[in-house]
């Protein structure tokens, strides 16, 4: 039976790779993990810089209640893209400074913002990006002018 020696360098080697196998372990362990909010968060500005727009309608806005015992908000809508039509919903729940319940009608127009690659991720409102249209378009009323009065400028009149 052969009895090898440890060379200085295979066993600081060793010790290396042992070392660093424990860091990224307590590393995996310890790490702090994005909370739902803070994912839900990314995905908006994921959308907002990425996602392509398309033309879509507002089904309704209700009220679901959650497995944790809140009440969620929630914007239903559907698009179509590519032929097919997509019904989604989006959780407006944290977004009470940018989504206005009160102007949110039934029917009405909105521009949705989706993955090209994965059309079913896709959103209406996001912090910084609204496609909420805010009622129709209000056109102005045409008046008619008030004459003016071009007698002055006649020749002969003076």
């Amino acid at each position: 039976m052969t009895v090898r020696s440890v060379n200085p360098w295979e066993l600081a080697a060793g010790l290396v790779a042992l070392s660093a196998m424990s860091a990224l372990a307590s590393w995996l362990i310890f790490r702090k993990r994005a909370t739902p909010e803070e994912l839900e968060c990314a995905r908006r500005l994921f959308l907002v810089q990425s996602g392509r727009i398309v033309d879509g309608m507002l089904l309704d806005v209700c009220e679901v209640e959650a497995d944790d015992g809140r009440t969620l908000t929630m914007l239903l809508f559907n698009y179509r893209n590519g032929g097919v039509n997509y019904e989604c919903s989006q959780d407006i729940t944290d977004m009470p400074g940018v989504v206005d319940l009160a102007q949110i009608r039934a029917g009405f127009p909105c521009s949705v913002r989706y993955q090209p690659g994965n059309p079913q991720n896709s959103i209406v409102v996001a912090e910084h990006w609204s496609g909420l249209r805010i009622g129709l378009p209000q056109f102005p009323v045409y008046e008619e002018p008030e004459p003016i009065d071009l007698s002055h400028l006649r020749p002969g009149r003076g």
